[in-house]
């Protein structure tokens, strides 16, 4: 596949687990951990999808997120957020911002891949 997938998520295990399960399947994976410099990161090297965090030190993943819907070079990017709190607001507010996909904490490996296969197909 060769595509590139910005991860941009503060707990270790997480950045592990979805590193391993995305980079078995032959993607690469980068990774960011500061919701206050995520941007600065996702302008240096735009990927092809991004997996955003909900609650990051220093910003939101929805402030984030909607400065990423709202900027010319990444408001196409696919986004999927990802959330301990899975409440029914948290999940409309990030579709309403723009999020491609809404997934709860915790996940299964299988269901990460095909998530970002699906939204990675052509």
């Amino acid at each position: 596949m060769g595509k590139r997938v910005l991860l941009i998520e503060d707990e270790p295990n997480i950045i592990e687990a979805i590193g391993f399960i995305l980079s078995r399947d032959g993607w690469t994976v980068h990774t960011h951990q500061d919701g206050q410099t995520a941007m600065a990161k996702v302008l240096a090297l735009p990927p092809d999808m991004i997996i955003l965090d909900v609650m990051l030190p220093g910003r939101s993943g929805f402030e984030i997120l909607r400065e990423l819907r709202s900027t010319d070079v990444t408001k196409d990017i696919p986004v999927m957020m990802l959330t301990a709190r899975g409440q029914d607001k948290d999940r409309a507010l990030a579709l309403r911002l723009g999020a491609s996909h809404f997934m709860t904490k915790p996940f299964s490996n299988s269901d990460v891949r095909d998530y970002v296969r699906a939204m990675m197909a052509p």
